[in-house]
């Protein structure tokens, strides 16, 4: 695939990956133009891009709407000559899936099947062009839980077992079927857990940090003893242009940081990181402030990735080592609380509340 200019849509862009994803890419493609789709529903971030038409003239635009509005994608069919879709936009959280599945359901697939029938047609009509690719972001939570042994690999079984991976899983399978049946140059990637700039403190290493700082309680799942493959938002960024520029239509590729953590572990390291630059020790020690909640249920156990396939057949690897980035990740954070005021909002708050206060 020549990608050497081009114009991309990104769904979900104003989101966590997304937001990385568009400003790491404008970076490094000088020659690319990126179109941005966001609902802009909670974790969505218009202010995550807001600086992006200035420092990029011509390059970047955004478009405020939903997957799910088929009258908006044919008009920026109309609009744009696109030369692929990188689509992001999903509910993610696990935790929202078991209290209210519903909107899962709405965005994950039949957001994703409203993408890929206006897309497909849009193919179409513009002669079906050998360069475009659709690529769809998805997680390697589809595959279940592992044990203490073995990795997932793009041969394993799907085994979702949470409302939010059923959905993700369901969405890999129309991605897929799009492609066999109507010929769609579509391509899977499933990743493992990202950490990293602009995440929404919802997730486990943001909201461990803001709750750090705040003396708040770390609300930690069972024993902490859940072990997930931790993977920085600028190498997933890199594989996903990786996979944009070089990899095969029809084909998945598993994305992995290959930095295998247990839940407790990370909270232990970000208390002693945080204690060291806030200068706590003693009674002020930050691991005195968690607090083992009620597990999640269907909580997978362990999730690893074998990335062999995209390192052999692409040439990605990751670059940053986790002992670094997640000091960069840190570092990030407490010189952007102004961002983090932002978007806490009272929707966010209450759903803290909502999801621990009663485990």
């Amino acid at each position: 695939m020549n990608a050497s200019t081009g114009t991309y849509l990104v769904t979900g862009g104003a989101g966590f990956i997304g937001t990385n994803f568009i400003r790491h890419t404008l970076k490094l493609r000088p020659q690319w133009r990126i179109v941005c789709l966001d609902a802009l529903t909670y974790a969505g971030n218009p202010g995550n891009l807001a600086d992006l038409t200035k420092l990029y003239p011509g390059r970047y635009r955004f478009v405020h709407g939903s997957i799910l509005d088929e009258a908006l994608l044919r008009v920026i069919i109309d609009e744009e000559t696109l030369d692929g879709v990188i689509h992001f936009a999903a509910e993610s959280h696990v935790d929202r899936s078991i209290l209210a599945p519903q909107a899962f359901i709405e965005t994950n697939v039949n957001g994703t099947c409203q993408l890929l029938k206006v897309f497909q047609s849009g193919w179409e009509q513009n002669g079906k062009p050998e360069n475009f690719r659709f690529v769809h972001v998805s997680t390697d939570e589809v595959y279940g839980t592992l044990g203490d042994t073995g990795y997932f690999t793009e041969a394993s079984p799907y085994a979702p077992n949470s409302p939010y991976s059923a959905s993700k899983a369901a969405s890999d399978h129309f991605v897929r079927a799009w492609h066999h049946t109507y010929g769609l140059p579509a391509i899977v990637t499933n990743c493992s857990n990202n950490y990293g700039p602009y995440q929404f403190p919802e997730k486990l290493i943001p909201l461990m940090i803001l709750n750090i700082l705040e003396e708040r309680e770390l609300p930690v799942y069972g024993d902490g003893a859940n072990i997930r493959d931790w993977l920085y938002v600028l190498d997933h960024c890199e594989a996903l242009l990786t996979v944009l520029e070089r990899g095969n239509p029809g084909e998945t590729y598993l994305i992995g940081g290959g930095a295998e953590k247990r839940n407790l572990e990370i909270v232990h390291l970000l208390c002693d990181l945080l204690d060291r630059l806030l200068t706590r020790s003693g009674a002020q020690g930050s691991r005195g402030l968690i607090r083992f909640v009620t597990d999640r249920p269907g909580h997978d156990y362990r999730y690893a990735i074998d990335a062999t396939k995209i390192r052999n057949e692409l040439g990605w690897q990751p670059r940053f080592r986790f002992e670094g980035a997640i000091e960069d990740t840190v570092a990030w954070y407490l010189a952007h609380m102004d961002w983090v005021a932002s978007i806490r909002s009272g929707e966010y708050r209450q759903w803290i509340e909502t999801n621990y206060n009663n485990r």
